[in-house]
C-alpha cells in the first residue's frame, strides 16, 4: 500500500507522489491564506496521507540540550523527561511561541518561521494543563475557553455547551478536571494537529482514538500509563 507524499517545490506548487504517479498541484496563493490551506484540502481527500511534524536539533533559549523527533499522523507521541516547564516550552515552540536558537521545526518540509507561524497555528489545537491565575503574567498565557472561541478562526465553529459536555463525557475521565475540559475544547476545534500538555491519565484511550483519525497527537507526560500507551516516546 502506497502513501501519499507532498513535496513543496515553490511558493505556489506541490509535487504529489501517490504510489508510482506524480502530478503537480498549483495553488493561487492570492486566494489562500497559505499553501497549508490546500494541503489540508488534499489530506481530507486521501485517508492514506501521512503528515510529519519534525524537530531537528532544536535548542530553545536558556536550554542546554537539543531535541530531535518526528511525530507522524496516526500516532500518539509523548515528550517525557526533564522538568514539566521544559516539556511545556517544547510543546509551545511547535506553535511558534518559544524562540528557537538552533535547529528547525517543519511540517512536511515546510519550515516554521516568523512568517509561517500563524499558518502552523491554524493547523493546531492546543490543550494546556491549566489556566493562568488572574493577574499572573507569563511569556505565553494559556488561553481561557472563552479566549479560544473568540479567535476569528474559531468563531464559526458550531460548538454549544451541550456539544462540549458530550465531548467531555467521551473522554471518560474526571469531568471536573480542567485538563479534561480543555482537551474536549481542543478536539472540538477539529484541527489535524493536537498538542496536549500533561493530559489526565484516564484520557489516554481517547487520545489514541484522535490519533487513529489521522491526526498528529503530541502530549507531554511522565505518567507511566501515558508512556505505555504512546506509539513514540521522546526523552528530553
Amino acid at each position: 500500500m502506497f502513501q501519499t507524499i507532498f513535496l513543496h517545490c515553490s511558493n505556489n506548487s506541490f509535487v504529489v507522489l501517490n504510489g508510482t504517479d506524480a502530478f503537480f498541484v498549483f495553488v493561487n496563493v492570492a486566494q489562500k491564506d497559505s499553501v497549508f490551506d490546500y494541503f489540508i484540502y488534499l489530506c481530507a481527500q486521501n485517508e492514506e496521507t501521512v503528515m510529519i511534524l519534525e524537530l531537528n536539533e532544536v535548542l530553545l533559549k536558556d536550554d542546554r540540550q537539543t531535541l530531535s523527533m518526528m511525530a507522524q499522523s496516526g500516532k500518539l507521541t509523548c515528550l517525557t523527561g526533564g522538568k514539566p516547564l521544559q516539556r511545556y516550552r517544547c510543546l509551545i515552540s511547535m506553535m511558534g511561541f518559544e524562540p528557537i536558537v538552533h535547529g528547525y521545526i517543519c511540517l512536511d518540509g515546510e519550515p516554521l518561521t516568523s512568517c509561517s507561524a500563524l499558518a502552523f497555528r491554524q493547523l493546531m489545537s492546543y490543550a494546556p494543563a491549566r489556566l493562568s491565575a488572574i493577574g499572573e503574567v507569563t511569556v505565553y498565557e494559556p488561553p481561557t475557553i472563552q479566549d479560544v472561541f473568540s479567535l476569528r478562526v474559531n468563531r464559526e465553529r458550531p460548538i454549544s455547551n451541550g456539544i462540549l459536555g458530550e465531548e467531555i463525557r467521551k473522554i471518560e475521565a474526571d469531568a471536573s478536571d480542567i485538563r479534561v475540559q480543555l482537551l474536549a475544547v481542543a478536539v472540538l476545534l477539529d484541527k489535524p494537529i493536537l498538542l496536549v500538555d500533561n493530559p489526565h491519565e484516564d484520557s489516554v484511550e481517547y487520545l489514541k482514538q484522535q490519533a487513529a483519525k489521522g491526526k498528529i497527537v503530541i502530549v507531554t507526560s511522565d505518567n507511566p500509563e501515558v508512556l505505555r500507551a504512546s506509539d513514540l516516546v521522546v526523552e528530553l
